[in-house]
């Protein structure tokens, strides 16, 4: 898969479920009231990282959780230390599936769309949607399954840190 070259963006979003945090599809309502919750592998690291150079942001499609019930979720695995803010349904009006998704968050960053680069898992909700906007992508593939086209694709997000050349 040839990919496509990556400038260095001003602000990082990363999707929420299965990119930042594991969604365990036998639990019902919002995750900050699961009994366990759990981040994804590396999650951690590649966030304590990248916070250093980057403002980091959560752009999730949830529609049943607030800022304040995402960030609580986030809390509980000591991520939110990290993402300086969170970008849902609750603060934006619309989901990852209408068009003003990204340049809306985009207009709250004082930042062009291009200044974003968007990290998610799924290609229809996160990857396709944050390209046809005009943002940088990168898909998360951990099963590394192939997809026709060209598009930049990580199997670990401790990748992303090799990306954009950063040691510590």
């Amino acid at each position: 898969m040839s990919e496509p070259i990556l400038t260095t963006p001003r602000v990082i979003l990363f999707d929420w479920g299965d990119t930042l945090m594991v969604d365990d599809p036998s639990q019902q309502g919002k995750m900050c009231l699961w009994p366990k919750v759990s981040a994804t592998v590396g999650a951690q690291d590649v966030l304590k990282k990248l916070s250093q150079h980057f403002p980091i942001y959560v752009a999730t499609n949830a529609q049943d959780s607030s800022v304040a019930d995402i960030e609580a979720a986030f809390s509980r695995v000591d991520l939110s230390q990290y993402i300086s803010g969170y970008f849902c349904f609750d603060n934006l009006s619309v989901g990852k599936d209408h068009t003003d998704f990204y340049p809306r968050i985009a207009s709250k960053l004082n930042v062009d769309v291009q200044d974003l680069l968007m990290v998610g898992d799924t290609l229809d909700k996160d990857i396709y949607p944050a390209l046809d906007a005009g943002l940088q992508a990168i898909w998360f593939n951990p099963a590394n399954t192939t997809e026709l086209g060209s598009m930049t694709a990580i199997q670990a997000l401790v990748e992303l840190t090799a990306l954009f050349e950063i040691k510590s």
